[in-house]
């Protein structure tokens, strides 16, 4: 098979080039149809015209015979535009008439002629660079066995295909030239496009994952598509991130109650004589490895959430009540640790989500407020309300404790991120992202704000999930 040249091998080469065909075959069949069907026309008016001819002529021989009809014959054909008159003999020699030469045989049968046949007028010469005319006719024999043509020139339906072949010469060099500039001005642009495209594809796949695709601002299918991959390569980048963050992180949070684990069986074991010892080692081990469980358990939560993907399904909530369950579960500990705990409910509030994942997220950020508000003040207090505005639900937790640095809140909320520099408080720095994930898991929002001490999260729900 012959190889297609280099530049019929692009999209845009081919479509003009395709295109190119269909409308020079629609050209030609239109060109062909409009010149078969005037050339009908002409023909049908033609035959017309001599039968009117034939007719005056046959009124003419009529009253007064063949001298008559010599008379009347000569002076139509001396008139401007005249049809082919003629009469000869039964032999064929042209007797009168305004025909010089006629094409041999034509007046051997009578009736019409069967196809067009060449004649030379009186007075044309006989040089090679004059061309014979081309006729149709009717053969009459009179009764004296003379011989009556009476024809007409075809020389306009013959100038008419020649017009239509020009127009369809110039039709189809219109075309190709259109077609050529399409492609120099509309292909290779697409293909410029294209060519950028592949090249910032390859560079992403040498590694340079901060690349994007080019946008023009055009707002064409190029655009769209560019900006659409664009944010599936930002979301990309955000996941490898987030996993370099995460392995980073669990190796190093991990690590120490995995040591601690460690030792303390080992611990277990040294002293084995001692059965109180023991049992209370193996009490500790066991704790620090129900934490453990915990937080692998946050991980995959938080992962399935992120991935957009849950086995929980969603219902009509109140979500009154799981602020209630959450506070009730809580005021014990908020008492032990000498925290005021209060919640505020202007009215209730229906959404359509899932109670269990609300319901965790809630308690991980009442468990924080709780946890670092209670040694930072004399009086912490932390106070849980619920109310709506004309675009959202808004469930908000805050507190009078040391709060979060503005710089510092968006950070907040990733995995494993403790902003206590001594991690001497306890947990794993997964309750924030947590509650992010359950977040966005309900079309949602996080948001952290505060005023000199103490901090406020919101979560937000938009108005088209409350009901």
């Amino acid at each position: 098979m012959t190889a297609l040249p280099p530049i019929m091998r692009t999209t845009a080469a081919r479509l003009s080039a395709l295109y190119l065909i269909l409308f020079t075959a629609c050209a030609v069949v239109l060109v062909v149809y409009v010149s078969s069907l005037s050339t009908r026309m002409l023909t049908a008016q033609t035959r017309e015209a001599i039968l009117e001819e034939v007719s005056g002529l046959g009124r003419a021989y009529q009253r007064g015979g063949l001298p008559r009809l010599v008379r009347v014959m000569e002076i139509r054909a001396r008139q401007p535009g005249a049809n082919l008159y003629l009469i000869a003999d039964p032999s064929g020699l042209i007797l009168a008439g305004n025909v010089e030469s006629l094409q041999p045989g034509v007046l051997d049968d009578p009736g019409w002629t069967a196809r067009a046949f060449t004649y030379r007028r009186f007075g044309e010469g006989e040089s090679p660079g004059e061309k014979n005319h081309s006729a149709v006719a009717q053969i009459i024999r009179l009764p004296n066995q003379m011989i009556l043509l009476v024809g007409r020139d075809l020389g306009e339906p013959e100038q008419f295909r020649g017009v239509m072949r020009r127009a369809l010469v110039v039709a189809l060099g219109m075309m190709g030239f259109g077609a050529l500039l399409i492609w120099l001005f509309v292909g290779r642009r697409a293909l410029r496009r294209i060519d950028s495209v592949s090249e910032a594809s390859r560079q992403i796949m040498g590694g340079d994952l901060g690349r994007r695709l080019p946008v023009t601002g055009a707002g064409d299918e190029f655009d769209r598509l560019s900006e659409n991959l664009n944010l599936m390569l930002d979301r990309i980048a955000a996941l490898n991130e987030g996993l370099k963050q995460v392995s980073a992180n669990i190796a190093h949070d991990l690590k120490t109650p995995l040591t601690r684990l460690r030792n303390r069986a080992e611990a277990a074991l040294s002293r084995s004589a001692d059965p109180s010892a023991a049992h209370e080692a193996l009490e500790q081990t066991i704790a620090e490895s129900d934490q453990l469980i915990r937080t692998f358990n946050a991980i995959l939560m938080i992962s399935r959430l992120e991935a957009g993907s849950s086995a929980d399904s969603t219902e009509d909530i109140d979500l009154a009540a799981i602020v209630a369950d959450v506070v009730e579960l809580y005021e014990p500990v908020a008492e032990e640790m000498g925290v005021a705990l209060g919640f505020k409910v202007a009215e209730t509030v229906r959404v359509d989500g899932n109670r269990e994942l609300i319901g965790q997220a809630l308690s991980n950020i009442v468990d924080n407020a709780i946890k670092y508000s209670a040694e930072a003040t004399e009086k912490p207090t932390v106070m849980v309300s619920l109310h709506t505005d004309a675009a959202s639900a808004r469930l908000v937790v805050s507190d009078n404790g040391p709060g979060i640095p503005a710089a510092d809140r968006e950070r907040a909320m990733e995995r494993f991120v403790r902003l206590e520099a001594s991690r001497s408080q306890p947990g794993s720095g997964l309750g924030l992202s947590l509650a992010k994930a359950v977040m966005t898991f309900h079309a949602g929002a996080l948001e952290l704000s505060g005023k000199n001490d103490g901090l406020s999260v919101a979560m937000v729900f938009p108005k088209g999930k409350s009901k």
